[in-house]
């Protein structure tokens, strides 16, 4: 079993058996081919079956000290590594993962900044409804706040995917899953305003946009940077001084949630997370409620 052959089939593996973006493909085929080079020159014939531990050692010291890879760069090539053992397992090319004892940098949880509901509103009230892209700009925060939204999930949002009579908006995520997600009155309030007042009387709309929600003046789909840069704008003039971006409100979603004592299960469906390990970080921002919690519902929590 030669290395060229074997990182094709992982590379066929991680396009259709885990269904990943091609950035993410490219960049586990890269760490691989990272590993397959240095084994080439420091342990010429050796297959990838036939790697031990050992080897890997040596190929992550060799990482670590000649590439100068910072702790976090470390520890995406040996996830990349890790995965592409697993695959040989999975496939009977190998009968025992060299990986599994494989130590790896503890990294620093770094969480994300989340915004108050008095930053959201403080932006919010910056936008300038006298012009029509005001009243758009209304209706993406409103949005993107109420369901959770990653941003490329609000530029593809359709007008046919807005269910205002049930009260919920059907999202295409990643890997084209659709998933329903409840949206609050006050979205719907201005997607409304916006769809009566902006979006019908548009008198030009390109072939490929017409039945996409937000458009831009020309009646084009929105990019997705317009959004990053109107957000960072926004954030900018509100005096918020956090690394806010698009992602930014959707972490402030799901944080509220948590806090207000969602369950976390409902919360990972409606960001479309497909492991709730995904969507346990939102616990940690709210120890303190965490605990009240406990205090209040727990009959052992304290002793009388």
């Amino acid at each position: 079993m030669d290395w060229n052959s074997t990182v094709k089939g992982f590379s066929a593996y991680l396009s259709m058996e885990r269904s990943l973006s091609p950035n993410s493909v490219e960049a586990y085929i890269r760490d691989v081919e990272k590993l397959a080079r240095y084994m080439q020159k420091e342990n010429p014939g050796i297959s990838p079956e036939n790697v031990s531990l050992h080897h890997l050692e040596g190929f992550i010291q060799y990482i670590d000290k000649e590439q100068h890879q910072d702790e976090r760069s470390q520890a995406r090539i040996r996830s990349g590594i890790r995965s592409f053992y697993k695959y040989l397992l999975v496939e009977d090319l190998c009968t025992e993962d060299p990986t599994e004892l494989l130590e790896g940098p503890k990294l620093a949880k770094k969480y994300p900044d989340v915004l108050s509901l008095d930053e959201i509103n403080a932006m919010i009230s910056l936008i300038d409804l006298s012009t029509d892209s005001g009243v758009r700009n209304r209706a993406m925060l409103e949005t993107l706040y109420a369901c959770g939204l990653r941003v490329s999930e609000l530029v593809n949002l359709r007008m046919s995917m807005i269910y205002e009579d049930f009260g919920f908006v059907k999202v295409i995520g990643k890997n084209n899953k659709e998933r329903i997600v409840p949206i609050g009155q006050e979205a719907l309030k201005h997607i409304r305003l916006y769809v009566l007042g902006v979006r019908r009387p548009m008198k030009v709309i390109a072939k490929d946009s017409e039945d996409i929600l937000f458009l831009n003046l020309k009646g084009k789909k929105l990019s997705r940077i317009m959004v990053f840069l109107l957000i960072k704008d926004l954030a900018a003039k509100a005096g918020i001084h956090k690394t806010v971006s698009p992602h930014t409100f959707r972490h402030s979603f799901a944080t509220h949630l948590v806090e207000g004592g969602a369950d976390l299960k409902a919360v990972q469906d409606m960001l479309g997370h497909e492991s709730i390990t995904t969507t346990e970080i939102y616990t940690h921002l709210d120890i303190d409620y965490l605990r009240e919690t406990l205090h209040r519902y727990h009959p052992r929590f304290q002793i009388h």
